[in-house]
């Protein structure tokens, strides 16, 4: 029997709960994106009105990750998770009854203010469940749900759409998040109330020497947003978030509209190059978690394995400033350097979210999650303020959209040398976790 079979493997059915949550979550927030233009057409949107939308979210988004970082850190990951998730399934049915620029925007906004408790939820269930050699790696592969959201959406949405109008694509979509509340409420409990974890298991998720298993009494959180902003690891991982966030975000909400602007495809035959890109940042999501693994096993220690992890990561963004270059020669190479930024991003993210339960103990992975996931949404609104609104609408006016995207993969191919420059300088070469 394999070290492996003898320990237990549990915490993985818990790793695929998440996982699956994520994935509904991205899929529920990439709808709006797909149907874009046919929203634009039959209710008289622009870009700006798109832009404004988005900002809406994205706001909602931002402060509801401050809140939610606290309550899933007060009620706990089970309780925690299982109202955002039937909350924000509630806003992702309610786009359908939305008609205009306003009642989307109010729909967004709530659809942004409850889907802000999946990370911290997701983190803090992490730390719970695994020792920190494997977080990155279990937080690759359930952020990597993110992608695989990306993959179902532009398979199925522009069909949906097609067949029974955009009003269906929003409420199928929706339920399945009721549907993951059922599996959820049945498997989930933490490692020390959880009648199905073998002792070998419990005793293998514990096994970091400085870290302690979660009690009851642990489950409130004890640091105030005050004191947790006065530690250096905070900023570095919430100005590391303001600064690659925003890059994810773009293509999320506009990768659909380069592809229909810089090569005239339709709605539905976006769906293959959008679902490639996605496709090939879902390897990027797991080979993330798994080359930090890989050299702890050689003995690296857990911070330096991070931080070059994160390094080489960076360094993998780059090419994308060629995209319009290699895109005039052929749409599929524009296609696969953009999906090579984006494996990078979502390797990138695996270990920027780790490092929060690396140096942070576990009753405070929620509020710090929160608080980084806050600048970076709030980067994404800057973003979308500053560079989208404004310059789309000009470049697009006088029929030169090329050169706005130009703009936009330059910014998206340096933002990741410099988050990890300013992290660097933040931690320092060495890192001690925060006792608490």
């Amino acid at each position: 029997m394999s070290s492996t079979n003898a320990i237990g493997k549990y915490r993985w059915t818990i790793c695929t709960l998440i996982f699956a949550a994520t994935t509904i979550n991205y899929l529920d927030r990439q709808v709006i994106s797909l149907l874009k233009s046919t929203l634009s057409t039959e209710l008289h949107w622009d870009d700006a009105d798109y832009a404004n939308i988005e900002i809406a979210f994205k706001l909602f988004y931002a402060f509801g990750l401050l809140g939610a970082g606290r309550l899933v850190d007060k009620l706990g990951t089970k309780i925690g998770y299982a109202l955002a998730t039937g909350l924000w399934s509630v806003a992702a049915v309610c786009h359908a009854f939305a008609s205009n620029v306003f009642s989307f925007a109010v729909v967004r906004s709530a659809l942004g203010l409850t889907e802000a408790g999946n990370f911290p939820a997701a983190i803090k269930g992490v730390a719970e469940w695994f020792p920190k050699k494997e977080r990155a790696l279990a937080t690759g592969i359930f952020n990597s749900g993110t992608n695989f959201g990306a993959i179902v959406a532009p398979l199925t949405v522009p069909f949906i759409a097609a067949q029974w109008g955009w009003k269906w694509a929003f409420i199928l979509t929706g339920v399945l998040g009721f549907i993951w509340l059922i599996f959820w409420f049945i498997l989930y409990e933490v490692p020390k109330k959880h009648k199905k974890l073998l002792q070998a298991e419990y005793d293998y998720i514990h096994s970091d020497a400085d870290e302690q298993p979660v009690t009851e009494e642990e489950t409130s959180p004890k640091l105030s947003w005050g004191k947790l902003l006065g530690y250096r690891q905070t900023w570095a991982f919430a100005l590391g978030k303001l600064l690659t966030d925003p890059i994810w975000w773009f293509y999320l909400f506009w990768l659909p509209d380069f592809l229909q602007s810089q090569y005239h495809l339709s709605n539905t035959a976006i769906a293959l190059p959008v679902a490639v890109v996605y496709t090939i940042s879902t390897i990027g999501s797991v080979g993330g978690g798994w080359i930090p693994l890989w050299l702890i096993r050689k003995n690296w220690p857990v911070y330096r394995a991070r931080k070059t992890s994160m390094f080489f990561f960076a360094l993998c963004v780059i090419p994308i400033i060629s995209a319009q270059l290699l895109g005039g020669i052929n749409m599929w190479y524009a296609v696969l350097v953009i999906g090579l930024a984006a494996a990078a991003h979502q390797a990138w993210s695996a270990n920027i979210f780790t490092m929060v339960s690396d140096m942070f103990p576990k009753k405070t992975t929620g509020s710090v999650t929160g608080i980084g996931g806050m600048f970076g949404a709030l980067g994404g609104i800057a973003l979308s303020w500053l560079v989208q609104k404004n310059m789309f609408v000009h470049y697009r006016a006088i029929g030169k959209i090329e050169v706005a995207y130009y703009i936009m993969f330059a910014v998206c191919g340096s933002a990741y040398v410099l988050a990890w420059v300013v992290m660097h300088f933040l931690i320092g070469k060495q890192n001690k976790p925060i006792q608490a």
